[in-house]
């Protein structure tokens, strides 16, 4: 560029003469000039490299390369004009050095955008095999664009925007087209990929724009989102499409005041911290600045994942926090106490239990055991601890539950429902209720991505089955709110929105992966569905409230249910009942207990419990 420049600024000079006197070699005048076809090279070079031309990457030319060489010609066209003054003898009209600034401007900045241009054209073939159409012809688009067309990775060949009066319009060298009849569009391109580039669209807007391009036979991924972009990603580091953009839900900004109630300066214990919610509660109370953050867990790499996590992420984010990682099981009440009198426990968060329906039905027991007694003992540890909030993560499935999951998780809120009708001075007891959180251990969203990875078939229990879901982070954000809001006994429930078909969800990941779904309508399809039929204890659709007493708390995205309790003779029968149910081994036993503390549970099946004491109906099962 070097070599390119210092001719570039002889012809330029040469040209301005030339132009000036109308002639191609106007004589006097540049045998007069001698000096300045020497001297001026080598200054303006001088002049480029102090202001940093020569160190830019050509290929990534923007507007500040460009301001760079602007001022580097105001610097020599100074300087001409200064020589034009000082020294008559040069015989140089004051006209040669604007003209020169014009031509040098044409030379320098032309070669770079040639250079530019000729490399990207290169890259661009090499990607002639993965053409992309862009959806957003806004600020965030155009930066898309420009990023691919350095990479030449992905070649882009034009925008998509809903706005009718960007029709035609030019962007970053590409036309705006609207988005009707993409499907043409994306033939006669040979587009293989449509990439979202909307950061500032509402969620809901997001989702019917993916359910739109779910019909059309091309691959959709999304450049990352304004907040990820803030911390640190790269624009043109695009992702596949995430299950939240299809579930259309705007987040709400939570309530700080209620978030720092329960947390800020505060000793928190989270029984279950290695698990899906206790880990993501876990982040969140050293993000609000809790002052001890004890995990209790029974799983020890589950607790030596998360209690590194937090030490990382204290170091990073340079919080002022101590992180006591305890193994433990909830049912030992003795243990768990010591460790919230140890540290001065001000709020439990209760989110240890077995959540998988099929295993819990076939190991009745253990979830009776650790659901509902492992609550009940846990909660009366926190009570003579002296802890001010105790809240119980509890489950969808416990509403009107056909499962033993459920049915021990609905007895666990009954226990808590117990003690804070009872409990005169000990914690303000209260019950979070919400269903799946996406990306939690068994959930069926990773599960869908990896066997379409695989090339399907991507399976399906029923085909009318739905499921309500919600983030992790947005589910842990609103339990600490709404135990923050408790003053005894509530069961909040989360507005988990609308509830989602799950077939239509494995359809969705199955298109916007690039691929047909496989079926007698489409037999030449890629990717196959199969209904595998409900799995032990599984309903089609899940409820949240037992009734229809709810209401509104001061948060939109909060509910608080009224629901009927035990009295203490019943529960304490009950409890006993559980007792010896697995004292004795007795499964059967276990069940029917359940039955009568949960006047609701209705069992969807006679799965029976691998080591209950009816054996031979076990064996028969397992065979």
């Amino acid at each position: 560029m070097v070599s390119a420049d210092i001719a570039a600024l002889s012809l330029a000079l040469w040209s301005a003469f030339a132009l000036r006197f109308s002639t191609f070699w106007p004589e006097p005048s540049l045998a007069n000039a001698t000096f300045l076809f020497l001297a001026t090279p080598l200054i303006g070079v001088i002049i480029f490299a102090r202001l940093g031309l020569y160190r830019a990457v050509v290929r990534f030319m923007n507007i500040h390369l460009l301001s760079s060489v602007a001022m580097g010609i105001f610097l020599l066209v100074a300087i001409l004009l200064a020589l034009a003054s000082l020294f008559p003898t040069l015989s140089m009209p004051r006209s040669v050095p604007l003209i020169f600034g014009l031509s040098i401007w044409l030379y320098i900045g032309g070669s770079r955008l040639l250079v530019r241009s000729y490399y990207h054209w290169w890259t661009q073939g090499n990607s002639r095999d993965n053409r992309a159409l862009i959806y957003g012809a806004g600020g965030a688009g155009a930066q898309l664009a420009v990023a691919l067309q350095a990479s030449g990775q992905i070649k882009p060949v034009g925008f998509i925007d809903d706005d009718r009066k960007l029709k035609g319009s030019i962007l970053s060298g590409l036309q705006v087209y609207p988005s009707d009849n993409l499907e043409d569009l994306i033939s006669a391109n040979n587009v293989t990929v449509i990439l979202l580039a909307m950061a500032s669209i509402s969620a809901n807007e997001r989702k019917t724009i993916l359910e739109n391009l779910a019909q059309l036979p091309v691959k959709v991924k999304t450049m990352p989102s304004l907040p990820e972009i803030i911390e640190g990603k790269a624009v043109d580091e695009l992702r596949e499409i995430d299950i939240t953009d299809l579930l259309g839900r705007d987040m709400v900004d939570p309530d700080e005041a209620l978030l720092s109630e329960s947390i800020t300066a505060k000793s928190v214990c989270i029984t279950g911290a290695g698990g899906s919610i206790g880990s993501e509660l876990a982040r969140q109370a050293l993000v609000n600045s809790a002052s001890h953050i004890v995990l209790y867990e029974t799983s020890e790499i589950a607790l030596y994942t998360i209690d590194r996590e937090l030490q990382e992420m204290a170091l990073r984010l340079n919080k002022a926090v101590q992180i006591i990682p305890i193994i433990g099981s909830v049912l030992d009440k003795a243990r768990l106490g010591a460790v919230l009198k140890r540290f001065d426990v001000v709020t439990v968060f209760h989110a240890a239990a077995y959540k998988h329906v099929p295993l819990v039905e076939h190991n009745v027991l253990e979830g009776l055991k650790n659901n509902t007694l492992g609550t009940f003992h846990a909660a009366r540890a926190a009570q003579q601890a002296g802890v001010i909030r105790f809240i119980l993560i509890s489950t969808d499935k416990a509403v009107r539950p056909t499962n033993v999951m459920g049915a021990t998780k609905r007895f666990a809120e009954l226990c808590i429902q117990y003690l804070a009708e009872t409990s005169q001075n000990g914690p303000i007891f209260s019950m979070v209720r919400f269903g799946n959180v996406l990306g939690s251990s068994g959930s069926v969203v990773p599960l869908f991505r990896e066997q379409i990875a695989k090339g399907g078939p991507v399976t399906v229990t029923h085909p009318e089955i739905n499921r309500y879901f919600m983030t992790i982070s947005e589910a842990a954000s609103l339990v600490i709110q709404a135990g923050a809001m408790a003053r005894g006994g509530e069961v909040f429930v989360l507005d988990m929105g609308e509830p989602v078909k799950i077939t239509q969800l494995a359809e969705s990941m199955v298109h916007l992966s690039g691929f047909r779904v496989k079926n007698h309508k489409n037999p030449d399809g890629d990717i196959e569905i199969l209904y595998t039929g409900l799995r032990p204890g599984e309903k089609l659709y899940e409820e949240l409230l037992l009734g229809d007493n709810v209401i509104a708390t001061s948060h939109p995205k909060i509910l608080c249910a009224q629901e009927t309790s035990l009295d203490e003779d019943q529960l304490t029968v009950l409890l006993a009942s559980a007792e010896k149910a697995i004292w004795d081994n007795n499964a059967q036993a276990g069940r029917l207990t359940l039955k009568e503390a949960v006047a609701e549970f209705s069992p969807s099946s006679q799965c029976v419990d691998w080591l209950g004491k009816d054996d031979k109906a076990a064996s028969q099962e397992i065979h």
